[in-house]
């Protein structure tokens, strides 16, 4: 039980050897933590004994509060209004055959989902609608579960520190492995839930409940934090290098490797672009000539920005087996005990903690059992692994564009300009208009393909959603762009300096490019949208 202090009890607590503050009606002692803080003793003592609300907020954000709060916090005072916990924070996975508390319906059809409690700080537009009890065909219960699994350990073991692992441009190790454990790792994968290669599964979903809008909530959740680099530190590689092994891989190569990699034991990475070769992948020079007595491949080229390159122990490599053009291109598994990879960090713009690396290979020998699908066939299980990679990309432009938004609004309902709050300002609510105008039609869209994606077989997912992802692509960075633009002049100086208030808005603006870029620019993407479109519209008998 919290201790409960009288603005006098904490007024007396107002010297260096015996230093108390008061935050949000929440008492705080800072006296051993006065060597700590930044700022140092100076800026503490002028509040100690007192309300130190408008200063801490001056210069921090929640996370800072959500940080210390365990270790500091001795009680609160005795005028501070009892509140109930938040659904966040209290949602858990429901007993079987009890249902929770649901809207009021005039009627319900057979087969029709009925929309769920609300859930987390109901800022409209803030979270997806089915967030704000909204219906929508798509999620239930587990879904629901598995939500409130994820945020309790973001905003408790994750969120307080994501700054200062961008600073350090690296998560600790520890973090990836927890992922594994919670069965978060193996249900990201773009298929059913790999039961067979491993013995950690999810609490909140039965494995064979698992489904496409599960693995959307497990990034969604975790871009919540609002830096790119944590996001693609976890699942970057992972997410994009896993799924051309468990798909197409030889059924001996999965059963050595998989195991390690859905525990985290073991990191993997994709390995497509060149110095020379980006979104142009058919044009690829990395080179793999096969040995003499036909046992190995050996490889000899160079790759640059991959993610969680430096860490990785296994590459999903592009190389050329074959002549010019897609048809010549392969895929293999390149480990880093075979010897010949080098890897080296490169410094970037933004999403700092994702280790993205310039990799070299020389005369590395890789077995042909590594060969992943079929020799000079790649492009086609390249192609295939996009898709996948786009919706994550636009996963997290979406939810981070959120981010943005919703950091906007909180601060918008605080900051006082010429004698009232920033939101009382037509001019404020005109940009958050439009941020949320996007947002929304984003989320549709995207709720839409998943939905489209768990339905087709994955050939058809492949010729018919190519087009319509690539579009969603370019239109999920281009909101993200417009959002991050939109928050940083609401927050004005506070998003320009590192750290702070503006510490996510500012963090985010610098993603951006790690957004628009990776996985097929936005020129690139609106093109292909709509060339794939048309084409297979031609092919399904369009009328004109």
């Amino acid at each position: 039980m919290s201790k409960t202090f009288t603005k006098a009890d904490v007024a007396s607590h107002n010297k260096g050897d015996d230093l108390y503050i008061i935050v949000d009606g929440d008492v705080y002692d800072l006296t051993k933590f006065q060597d700590e803080h930044p700022g140092g003793k100076k800026i503490l003592t002028r509040v100690a004994g007192k309300d130190a609300s408008k200063q801490f907020w001056k210069y921090h954000n929640e996370g800072i509060l959500k940080k210390y709060k365990s270790k500091l916090q001795v009680g609160s005072l005795d005028t501070k209004p009892k509140v109930e916990a938040t659904p966040s924070s209290t949602y858990a996975a429901p007993e079987p055959k009890k249902e929770s508390k649901k809207a009021v319906v005039p009627s319900k059809k057979e087969g029709q989902s009925e929309a769920l409690e609300p859930y987390g700080s109901q800022i409209p537009f803030g979270d997806p609608s089915w967030y704000q009890n909204y219906h929508s065909p798509y999620y239930n219960e587990s879904h629901a579960a598995l939500r409130a699994e994820i945020r309790e350990w973001i905003e408790s073991e994750i969120e307080p520190n994501v700054t200062e692992w961008d600073e350090k441009k690296e998560v600790p190790r520890e973090i990836f492995l927890e992922a594994g454990r919670r069965g978060y790792l193996a249900g990201l994968l773009g298929i059913k839930y790999p039961v067979e290669y491993t013995k950690n599964t999810v609490k909140s979903v039965p494995p064979e409940q698992w489904d496409l809008f599960h693995e959307l909530i497990v990034t969604d959740e975790l871009s919540r934090t609002g830096s790119g680099g944590f996001v693609w530190n976890m699942i970057g590689g992972f997410g994009i290098g896993g799924p051309p092994v468990i798909k197409f891989g030889k059924k001996a190569l999965k059963d050595r490797i998989m195991p390690g990699i859905l525990s985290g034991e073991k990191r993997i990475c994709l390995a497509i672009t060149e110095p020379d070769a980006g979104s142009d992948v058919a044009n690829l020079t990395c080179e793999a000539k096969l040995s003499e007595d036909g046992k190995h491949y050996i490889v000899n080229g160079e790759k640059k920005w991959i993610t969680n390159g430096i860490w990785a122990d296994y590459f999903t490599t592009a190389v050329r087996t074959g002549g010019p053009g897609m048809n010549g291109v392969s895929l293999l598994l390149i480990e880093r005990d075979f010897g010949g990879v080098s890897t080296r960090r490169m410094d970037c713009q933004g999403v700092w903690s994702s280790g993205t690396t310039y990799i070299t290979f020389e005369d590395v020998k890789v077995p042909v059992e590594n060969l992943i699908g079929k020799e000079n066939q790649g492009f086609k299980v390249i192609m295939t692994n996009f898709n996948h990679e786009r919706m994550g990309i636009i996963i997290q432009s979406l939810r981070f564009a959120r981010v943005c938004y919703e950091e906007s609004v909180k601060y918008a309902n605080k900051r006082r300009t010429f004698g009232k709050k920033l939101i009382e300002h037509p001019v404020i609510r005109m940009k958050l208009a439009h941020m949320a105008r996007q947002l929304e039609a984003g989320q549709n869209w995207l709720e839409n393909l998943v939905y489209q994606c768990e339905r087709m077989g994955e050939t058809e997912a492949m010729l018919r959603l190519g087009g319509p992802i690539a579009g969603l692509k370019a239109q999920s960075t281009l909101t993200f762009e417009f959002c991050a633009r939109e928050a940083a002049q609401i927050f004005g100086g506070l998003s320009y300096s590192r750290g702070g208030q503006g510490a996510k808005v500012e963090r985010l603006y610098r993603d951006v490019r790690a957004y628009a870029i990776p996985g097929g620019s936005e020129e690139i993407m609106l093109d292909l949208s709509m060339r794939q479109s048309l084409r297979v519209a031609k092919m399904t008998g369009m009328k004109l």
